[in-house]
């Protein structure tokens, strides 16, 4: 459509507010909004920039909808741009901040956590805590017993499944249930969904109470702490996005481009501290040559992503959007807007810039991965690694990812057992990790995927491991030789170049790294501490290592049980426990 083609449509158009759509043979290419249509569209027959020339030049058609005022125009342009996601629109590609729980349509309905849900299905939420969300899933799965199986698992089975030994699952995939029944238990979870939290909360406190009373506090105090989580779901900001009034909720935004990517990084502040933190992907094409980039992505990105949420008191910016529809529109709903130029507002959004930047081009693979996992993100990744020597010094490595970065602060290590078996080594390295999760020992966050350094014969201890404990964590293994990623039922040979495979190489190796520097540690100590003990030869040292294990079960046994190994005696024993 050249420049008189856009006049001579615009000429034809309403002097009202309205949408507008540049399309190319059905396709929507671009969506805007304005306050007067005919003024607006005859604009683009002299392009503000190159990449809208372009679009102008492929379109062979404008599309309007006139709308009664501009916040509908507003409002209207948002969901545009989500349903048809235009090619030269700044647009909000992924939304997978906040986790919703989803109730499918089949006979035998399924309970999820997902962030992307089916048309046809019951959804809840957005809620801001996954962790809370899995808490609480967990728990009404053991309580009323709804599967979470896929439909490729649920589908002609003859006997049900572990999730039915475990308790979660009261298995009509076999018909161990009938399904009016089960569809019973599924309309108790739905009302506990929209608000009825008694529905929950009554039998677990109901056990909690039946354990103390039995002496089982480990399971009482399980049971208290899962209680509150349930209690706080639905009154103490479950939901996600509350908007408190007098200024009590403030939402902080940092932008950052790179190419056609932009991330826009949100902090939550209530009562004036910190309570929540997310980052967002946009796609900006043309972003890096136009001048009004970050004032774009800031307009975009508040009107897709705030149109179906609760506005905050206040929105702090990094700089002004420059939108006129967007600044009427919020001045309308009462949201004060700021760029503050210091104090404590200002270093808030240098935070929220700082990580923008740590994000902006990362969450592609980290997205790429997901999609290619089917998960529902792979932002938090912990790699797991065994290293020994022939059986001695044996450690185990635990490594964090966070949106493809290293979390150093966040690694974890492990003294196993002496053994040479690398199964059995991952197997018991897994469980540790999976009992302090379970037990609420570990303060770290639940991750979106575990990594296994190995083939499938270690990924298969690994699920063994969390399949016992009950932590339900997706697991893979990157295999070294040809770099293959092995899922529980499938393998994947991705390009070599692929970035969520380069994403993993290096989650595979940091763990690799981390685990072999902690065993030439250990093997140190080994080696010196008891080559140094007076009465301490290669042949006992070999002994005492066969019969207690490692250095520190050595260090831990009493003069009597150093005694019962052969070549120790009382004066050796004495000196063995004075030495180490």
């Amino acid at each position: 459509m050249n420049a008189d083609g856009v006049r001579e449509r615009a000429g034809s158009l309403p002097r009202e507010p309205g949408v507008y759509q540049f399309r190319e043979d059905g396709t929507t290419l671009y969506v805007g909004k304005a306050v007067d249509l005919r003024d607006r569209v005859r604009s683009y027959a002299d392009p503000r920039s190159a990449r809208i020339e372009r679009m102008v030049d492929r379109a062979d058609d404008v599309e309007i909808a006139v709308t009664d005022t501009e916040t509908q125009a507003l409002l209207l342009e948002a969901n545009l741009i989500k349903r048809h996601q235009p090619r030269y629109n700044v647009r909000l590609k992924d939304d997978k901040s906040y986790p919703m729980v989803q109730v499918t349509a089949h006979d035998a309905p399924r309970i999820e956590i997902t962030r992307d849900p089916d048309e046809s299905a019951t959804v809840f939420g957005p809620y801001t805590s996954k962790r809370q969300v899995e808490t609480v899933v967990k728990a009404l799965r053991e309580t009323y017993g709804i599967r979470g199986c896929s439909d490729h698992k649920y589908a002609g089975r003859d006997r049900p499944c572990l999730d039915y030994e475990m308790g979660l699952c009261t298995a009509p995939c076999t018909r161990e249930i009938d399904l009016a029944s089960y569809r019973e238990d599924v309309t108790a979870v739905e009302r506990f969904l929209e608000g009825e939290t008694g529905i929950l909360a009554d039998p677990l406190r109901r056990e909690m109470e039946a354990a103390a009373e039995g002496q089982n506090f480990e399971r009482a105090a399980n049971l208290r702490d899962r209680l509150q989580t349930v209690d706080a779901f639905h009154g103490e900001g479950g939901e996600a996005v509350q908007s408190v009034g007098d200024e009590r909720a403030v939402d902080v935004l940092g932008v950052a481009i790179k190419g056609d990517d932009a991330t826009v990084a949100r902090l939550r502040a209530e009562n004036g501290k910190l309570v929540d933190r997310d980052r967002h992907t946009l796609e900006a094409p043309g972003s890096s040559v136009d001048g009004d980039s970050v004032p774009a992505v800031l307009a975009a990105f508040i009107v897709q992503y705030y149109a179906e949420r609760e506005l905050p008191d206040a929105l702090l910016l990094p700089e002004r959007h420059g939108d006129a529809e967007v600044t009427s529109w919020l001045e309308t709903e009462g949201v004060a807007v700021r760029v503050p130029g210091a104090g404590r507002e200002a270093k808030l959004v240098d935070l929220a810039l700082k990580n923008a930047r740590r994000n902006v081009g990362r969450r592609d693979e980290c997205g790429m991965l997901a999609d290619a996992l089917d998960l529902d993100a792979a932002c938090r990744i912990e790699g797991f690694d065994v290293s020994h020597a022939q059986g001695t010094a044996a450690v185990g490595s635990n490594v964090t990812f966070v949106d493809g970065s290293a979390e150093k602060s966040e690694y974890r290590r492990k003294k196993l057992t002496d053994q040479n078996d690398d199964y059995d080594n991952m197997r018991a390295l897994l469980e540790w990790r999976a009992r302090r999760a379970v037990e609420g020992r570990d303060d770290r966050p639940d991750p979106d995927l575990v990594l296994i350094d190995g083939g499938e014969g270690q990924l298969e201890a690994a699920r063994d491991a969390l399949v016992a404990v009950g932590w339900d964590v997706p697991a893979v293994a990157l295999a070294k030789a040809e770099e293959r990623v092995i899922t529980s039922d499938r393998e994947f040979a991705w390009p070599r170049d692929a970035p969520h495979l380069h994403l993993l190489q290096r989650v595979r190796d940091e763990a690799h790294r981390f685990a072999v520097q902690y065993h030439q540690t250990v093997r140190d100590e080994v080696k010196t501490v008891l080559d140094d003990v007076e009465g301490v030869g290669p042949e006992t040292r070999k002994r005492l290592l066969g019969r207690f294990g490692s250095v520190e079960n050595v260090r831990e046994a009493s003069r009597e049980d150093l005694q019962s190994v052969e070549g120790v005696g009382e004066k050796t024993a004495e000196t063995i426990k004075s030495r180490l």
